[in-house]
């Protein structure tokens, strides 16, 4: 059984900074590309960055410069760093291995960020 539970969102100033978790139980962690999504009210859920195993990363433009993705194979965790936080940054957050994000099947319950003034 696949699991993924993300942790870190919050209230945040534009400007601000948040640091996401995602910890993921289940075998073969470690041969999963993963990614973060995020889905802001009344919108669909995007793909905001994507690791591989082998730490080979892309985001999409939105976030560049400002977003960081992380993983420790070792202990099933994948991180979203998030620094100059922006209004439109609001969302829900996600993170799922990429094949059953695409699937439709193992999201988690999300981590709400709010930024705001």
């Amino acid at each position: 059984q696949v699991k993924f539970v993300e942790s870190g969102g919050g209230l945040v100033q534009p400007g601000g900074s948040l640091r996401l978790s995602c910890a993921a139980s289940g075998n073969d962690f470690e041969g999963l590309p993963m990614g973060w999504y995020r889905q802001a009210p009344g919108k669909e859920r995007v793909q905001v960055a994507r690791i591989t195993p082998y730490g080979r990363i892309n985001y999409v433009d939105a976030v560049k410069g400002r977003f960081t993705i992380s993983r420790d194979n070792a202990n099933n965790t994948v991180w979203l760093q998030m620094n100059s936080l922006k209004p439109e940054d609001t969302a829900v957050y996600y993170c799922n291995a990429i094949y059953f994000a695409e699937l439709g099947t193992y999201w988690g319950q999300g981590t709400q960020v709010t930024v705001s003034s």
